[in-house]
C-alpha cells in the first residue's frame, strides 16, 4: 500500500469521526416520513439522550442532566432519561460540597477553570511585587548604607577637629546645626558623639557635651528615655549616661525594677554612670535577681570607667542572696581583706550557696583567722562546701591544720574528699610531705593507694 492510500484512509476516517461528534443526527437519521414535525421532535429526542449519555460517560453531570432533562420535556413518556435523571440527582448531591453557606460543584468545570485562573494569576502578580518589593528595598538598603558609612566618616572628621581646635569654631556649630535639621543625619550624629565620649576625658569630654546640649540632641535623647518600647528607652538611658545629663533620672530609677532584664540592666548601667559619688544604691532596694550578665557588667563599668569602689561590705547583709555573692565576688577580685567579720558571718547563712562562695573567698585571701571556724562546720555542711572547706585549707597552708586533715583522711568515706585531704597535707610544706611518708608505711591499706597516688609525681 502507498502512501497515498494511507492518507486517503486517513483523511476519510477523520472526515468520518468529525461527522459523527459534530452531526450526531445524521447516525439515528431516519428515512423521510409524512410526519416532519414527529422526524424532527424524534431526531432532537435522541441528539439530547446521545449528548447526555456522552457528558455521562466523562463523568460531566451537571451537563448530562440538563441534556437528559431536555430529552425528558421532549418525550415525557419515555423511562430511560427518567432513570439518567435520578441517578445524576443522586450523584450530584453526593458530590456537593458545602464552604460556610456557599454550595461548590466540582463536577462543573467552569467554575474549577475560573477559579484555577484566578489562584494562578494571583499568584503571578504576588510574585512579581514581591520580587520587585525585594529589590527595590536592597537597593534602597544598599544606598543607605552608603550614605550612612560617609556620614559617618564626615560627622567623625568634623567633631575632632571641633574637640581640638584651640577656640570654639562657629562655623563648625553651624555647619553641625544645619546637619541635625534632618532626622537621619541625628540619629548618625548621635551615634558618633556617644562612641566619641568613652575615649574622651577632661575638658574634650566637656567641650562634647556642651555641643549635645546645645543642638537640642539632650532631647531626643530624653524623648528615647521615656518612650514606650523597651529598645527605644535602653538607647535613651545609655546615651544620656554617656553624656552625662540628669534629665530622665526618674524614669532610670522607675527602671530599675524593670521586668525586662536588658532594660533593667542599662538603667543600672546608667545609674552609676551618672552618680559616680552614689553609685551602687540601687542594690540596697533590688528585689528582683541580679543576674550574672548584669554583675559582669557593673564589674566592666567599674574597672573601666574607674569609678570609686562602694561598699560592698553591707551589702553582704541584704536579703537578696544574689546581691550577697555579687559583694563576696568583688571582695575577693579586689581583695577587701577588711570585710572579714561580715564574712564570718555568712558561714551561718541559710544558702549553702552563699556559705560556699564564702568559704572559698576565705581562702582565696588567705584569711586564717577563719579556719577553726571551717573546722567547726565542716560536719554539718554539704558534700560541695565540705569540698570547698579542704580546698581553701590547702590555699592557706596552716599547718595547725595537719591533724584535722588526718582525721578527714582516716575517718572520711568519699574518695574523692580523701584525696583532696592528702593533697592539701602534702601543700603544707614543711611537714606535710614527711606525713604522708609516715602514713604510706602505716598499716591501713587505703592510705597507701591514696597517698601514693597524691605523690606521684607523673600525675600532680
Amino acid at each position: 500500500m502507498n502512501k497515498n492510500a494511507v492518507h486517503q484512509r486517513l483523511i476519510l476516517f477523520c472526515f468520518i469521526f468529525v461527522i459523527y461528534f459534530c452531526f450526531p443526527s445524521t447516525i439515528f437519521a431516519e428515512l423521510p416520513s409524512s410526519n416532519h414535525e414527529a422526524s424532527i421532535r424524534e431526531t432532537t429526542y435522541e441528539k439530547k439522550i446521545l449528548w447526555g449519555e456522552r457528558f455521562y460517560s466523562l463523568n460531566l453531570n451537571s451537563l448530562a442532566l440538563k441534556e437528559f432533562e431536555k430529552a425528558h420535556k421532549i418525550n415525557p413518556g419515555a423511562y430511560f432519561p427518567q432513570f439518567r435523571i435520578v441517578q445524576l440527582k443522586s450523584r450530584l448531591h453526593q458530590s456537593s460540597n458545602y464552604i460556610g453557606s456557599v454550595e461548590l460543584d466540582f463536577n462543573k468545570p467552569g467554575v474549577l477553570i475560573s477559579a484555577l485562573i484566578f489562584v494562578i494569576l494571583f499568584s503571578f502578580v504576588s510574585m512579581v511585587l514581591a520580587l520587585f518589593f525585594v529589590l527595590f528595598n536592597r537597593d534602597r538598603t544598599s544606598k543607605l548604607e552608603k550614605k550612612t558609612q560617609f556620614l559617618k566618616e564626615e560627622y567623625q572628621t568634623m567633631l575632632i577637629n571641633y574637640l581640638f581646635s584651640k577656640e570654639i569654631n562657629q562655623e563648625l556649630v553651624q555647619s553641625f546645626k544645619m546637619v541635625t535639621a534632618s532626622t537621619l543625619n541625628r540619629k548618625i550624629l548621635i551615634n558618633q558623639m556617644i562612641d566619641l565620649s568613652i575615649t574622651l576625658t577632661g575638658e574634650e569630654k566637656h567641650r562634647l557635651k556642651l555641643l549635645y546640649i546645645d543642638l537640642k540632641l539632650d532631647k531626643d535623647s530624653c524623648k528615647k528615655a521615656r518612650g514606650r518600647k523597651w529598645h527605644v528607652k535602653a538607647k535613651g538611658f545609655r546615651e544620656l549616661a554617656f553624656m552625662n545629663i540628669h534629665i530622665a533620672d526618674d524614669e532610670i530609677i522607675r527602671c530599675l525594677s524593670s521586668r525586662n532584664d536588658i532594660l533593667r540592666m542599662e538603667a543600672q548601667f546608667a545609674m552609676i554612670r551618672l552618680n559616680p559619688d552614689n553609685s551602687f544604691t540601687f542594690l540596697d532596694v533590688l528585689e528582683k535577681k541580679f543576674t550574672l550578665w548584669e554583675q559582669l557588667n557593673v564589674y566592666e563599668t567599674i574597672t573601666f570607667h574607674q569609678i570609686e569602689l562602694p561598699d560592698f561590705e553591707h551589702l553582704l547583709y541584704s536579703k537578696n542572696n544574689s546581691i550577697v555573692l555579687f559583694a563576696l565576688r568583688m571582695i575577693k577580685v579586689f581583695k577587701l581583706n577588711k570585710a572579714f567579720n561580715s564574712m564570718l558571718d555568712l558561714l551561718s547563712h541559710h544558702d549553702p550557696e552563699v556559705r560556699n562562695l564564702t568559704i572559698q573567698v576565705m581562702g582565696n585571701l588567705n584569711m586564717v583567722e577563719s579556719l577553726p571556724y571551717m573546722k567547726k562546720i565542716y560536719k554539718s555542711e554539704t558534700y560541695e562546701n565540705c569540698f570547698a572547706i579542704i580546698q581553701s585549707i590547702a590555699s592557706m597552708r596552716d599547718e595547725s591544720m595537719l591533724n584535722f586533715l588526718k582525721l578527714v583522711l582516716d575517718k572520711e568515706d568519699d574518695v574523692q574528699l580523701q584525696i583532696e585531704a592528702a593533697i592539701a597535707i602534702n601543700k603544707i610544706v614543711d611537714k606535710g610531705t614527711d606525713t604522708l611518708n609516715q602514713l604510706l608505711n602505716s598499716d591501713y591499706k587505703n592510705y597507701k593507694i591514696i597517698v601514693k597516688h597524691v605523690l606521684d609525681k607523673r600525675i600532680n
